[in-house]
């Protein structure tokens, strides 16, 4: 059975954020999930790493630290917190990113023996010198696996099986617009699925409004805004007509996974 056993509330997130209520709250997070079947591991997303806690500025530049607000924690990396829950780092052979941003790579190079699944349009972005992303994330040469179009749908939306060894399926959902190649990662749960939104919404109040102030935010962030609309169109069609089928999170609310905090 894949289970997602733990929910990782990252407090070195980058973001100041509205919440449910339009109050101006302290920072987001970064919810990186770790699954577990037996003893294999695999995490979606690796938020900010340790190779960033500890030379920040080398890392990530000082204007890109200051413009996003980032905040440096090494107990907060997915690594240290996934050595608390009583877990080997080494055993985490697999990590699914949603997209290349840096708040989602920093922590790749603290699993160097893991798979690095990945869209193709979103590595094509990264290997092209895109200026979103940050080179020294991927100097220490990730084992790329990318996955390109697929027919297989998915409540009516493309889906393209990861292969991670587990008996319970995982896919890549494009949800482009964020990022050219920004995808969702669904994860089945017996008879139940669990989508990874990324930042397909950065609060989960952008399901129910149009005018959220974070709404600005999103569109100044995106790639292609008229993409990402269109992608978060397809959540709330999900939550609405299949919320019954299907658990919906993305990477930055804190008020998401309360039980995680």
């Amino acid at each position: 059975m894949l289970m997602a056993r733990e929910e990782y509330r990252d407090d070195n997130s980058p973001h100041q954020l509205w919440n449910a209520r339009g109050s101006l709250v302290p920072h987001g997070v970064c919810h990186c999930l770790l699954l577990q079947e037996g003893k294999h591991l695999a995490l979606i997303d690796s938020g900010i790493g340790l190779l960033d806690v500890r030379s920040p500025v080398e890392r990530l530049g000082q204007q890109l630290i200051d413009m996003a607000g980032f905040q440096f924690n090494e107990a907060d990396t997915a690594v240290r917190r996934i050595e608390a829950a009583g877990f080997s780092p080494g055993d985490v052979r697999h990590i699914i990113l949603t997209h290349g941003d840096p708040d989602h790579t920093g922590g790749l190079a603290d699993f160097p023996g893991a798979q690095i699944h990945v869209s193709e349009e979103e590595l094509a972005q990264v290997a092209s010198g895109h200026w979103r992303y940050v080179p020294t994330h991927f100097a220490h040469s990730p084992d790329w696996r990318t996955h390109g179009p697929s027919t297989r749908q998915w409540f009516g939306l493309e889906a393209r099986p990861v292969e991670i060894g587990f008996s319970s399926e995982v896919l890549l959902i494009p949800l482009s617009g964020h990022t050219l190649g920004h995808c969702g990662v669904a994860v089945q749960q017996k008879d139940r699925w669990l989508l990874h939104v990324g930042d397909a919404y950065y609060l989960r109040a952008e399901l129910t409004m149009d005018d959220h102030p974070v709404s600005l935010i999103a569109t100044q962030r995106a790639e292609v805004d008229t993409k990402r609309r269109a992608s978060l169109e397809q959540v709330r069609r999900l939550v609405r007509d299949h919320g019954d089928e299907v658990d919906v999170v993305g990477y930055h609310d804190i008020t998401e996974l309360p039980e995680a905090e």
